[in-house]
């Protein structure tokens, strides 16, 4: 009997009993749904975290800073080691390093009308900031030929006060402060410290308490100055993440070059705050950065050149023991949530095996016909599983279908639910295709022993059957 034969009679044979298929059917569908969907919501758990991992500094970043020399005992007298231009040659030559980013923070004030935040301003190659990736929402990365300028953080105007009243508007009345950080000049304080000397002098004027006058030793006391502003022009401002908020939320970036620039210009041969001092209490001719980014080949790496990092004396710190705990914890609500939907499926096998154990029951003299006719044995149970396949392929593929309106389903409601609107639910291609192929197969098992079953019949004791 030819293929098509077989393809033609099996797909005929089904459709005789048309209920008692369906009902079969449906079965199947419910089951491969119900594995489907259960593993997709491990998947997309995973998926998530993943992903706020990658938020809050990335799958395979390490984040160098300083450490004490004497590491073993956290010594405080130990001497740290700094982290310099040196040491981010030294780090690029490392075996699995991609890139190597330097990060140098320095304490500014923000000013725009009425409102002023304290902010930390992070300086950053262009190149760095380009590997970053970043969505922008207005404008972009500075210009490598262009002035100092800044790139600002989605939600950095909730950190804006009321400079006259005291008042962070957004967090006490949910109202973000009218600050336009590209279409209106941003006055930048470097000297904060001598601002808040300078406004604390002021207030104490005010009050009457006025420090400028004569002291008890006959000596003129000189009031604080404003230390001067300076006009620095909006690079961009960085996209709102869907899930809200992330690492770059509330940070400001600008070029490493520039900043070492303007801060130089500004202190001149006076020490810049945050960098350190020789004993005598001189600054050093060269910079010291705030921490470094050593950007990895891949996960398979981290491990090692994080311990290399360590053994060269210094604090290095990554997601990884955040990231292999969260695949172990995965990989094991996986397999819980598929076992549990895998029990719809052995329910639905065993449908399928009783549909076609009935079916056998029903066709027995049709068999023995077929056997008289010189259809080889082969032949019998090829029709009879291809019959449990054909069930097993529409359940699966309607299964696959009804799958991805349940997750999306699942998403749509978590994500309303959820402020950082992650998804839940995660049907990849290969998780489709292996519930297909998964459904097909307990189709064919469920029918190999009525197969067998229709192979055994006697011939003659088939044909006399009523």
């Amino acid at each position: 009997m030819k293929l098509i034969d077989l393809f033609r009679m099996s797909s005929s044979n089904l459709f005789k009993r048309k209920i008692r298929t369906i009902l079969t059917v449906l079965g199947v569908v419910i089951g491969t749904a119900s594995i489907v969907v259960m593993i997709s919501l491990g998947l997309g758990l995973d998926r998530a975290t993943m992903e706020q991992i990658e938020s809050y500094g990335g799958l395979t970043t390490i984040r160098v800073s300083e450490a004490y020399e004497d590491s073993s005992n956290n010594s405080s007298n130990g001497e740290k080691k700094r982290l310099n231009d040196a040491l981010t040659e030294e780090l690029k030559r490392l075996d699995h390093v991609e890139s190597v980013t330097p990060f140098l923070n320095t304490s500014v004030i923000l000013k725009q009308g009425i409102y002023e935040a304290n902010v930390q301003l992070q300086g950053i190659s262009l190149d760095g900031l380009r590997e970053m990736n970043l969505e922008f929402a207005e404008g972009g990365v500075p210009e490598a030929d262009a002035p100092l300028e800044l790139v600002y953080g989605s939600s950095l105007a909730e950190d804006f006060y009321n400079a006259k009243t005291g008042q962070y508007v957004f967090w006490e009345t949910d109202t973000l402060p009218d600050v336009d950080f590209m279409g209106q000049p941003m006055f930048v304080i470097f000297d904060t410290d001598a601002y808040w000397s300078a406004k604390n002098n002021k207030n104490s004027i005010g009050t009457g308490n006025n420090t400028t006058g004569t002291s008890n030793t006959g000596q003129t006391t000189e009031p604080v100055k404003m230390p001067k502003k300076y006009i620095i022009e909006g690079a961009g401002v960085i996209q709102k993440p869907a899930s809200g908020y992330n690492q770059n939320s509330w940070s400001v970036y600008c070029d490493i070059d520039k900043l070492k620039q303007q801060l130089e210009k500004i202190y001149k041969n006076k020490p810049v705050p945050g960098q350190p001092l020789k004993k005598n209490g001189k600054p050093y001719k060269e910079w010291f950065y705030s921490s470094i980014n050593v950007s990895i080949e891949s996960l398979d790496y981290m491990r090692d050149v994080q311990q290399t990092i360590k053994d060269m004396g210094y604090q290095a710190d990554s997601n990884a023991e955040w990231i292999e705990s969260t695949q172990e914890q995965s990989k094991t609500i996986q397999l819980v949530l598929g076992g549990i939907g895998a029990v719809s499926l052995f329910v639905a096998a065993i449908g399928i095996t009783n549909t076609m154990m009935m079916s056998i029951y029903e066709r027995t003299k049709e068999i023995g016909v077929i056997k008289v006719l010189g259809c080889s044995l082969g032949n019998i149970r090829t029709m009879f599983l291809m019959e449990a396949a054909y069930i097993g392929l529409i359940g699966g593929f309607v299964g696959i279908v009804f799958s991805y309106a349940v997750s999306a389903i699942i998403n749509s409601i978590t994500t309303n639910m959820d402020s950082y609107g992650m998804a839940v639910s995660y049907i990849p291609p290969w998780l489709a295709l292996l519930g297909l192929l998964f459904s097909v197969g307990v189709g064919m098992i469920s029918g190999f022993f009525p197969a067998l079953r229709a192979m055994r019949l006697s011939p003659l004791a088939a044909i006399r059957t009523e």
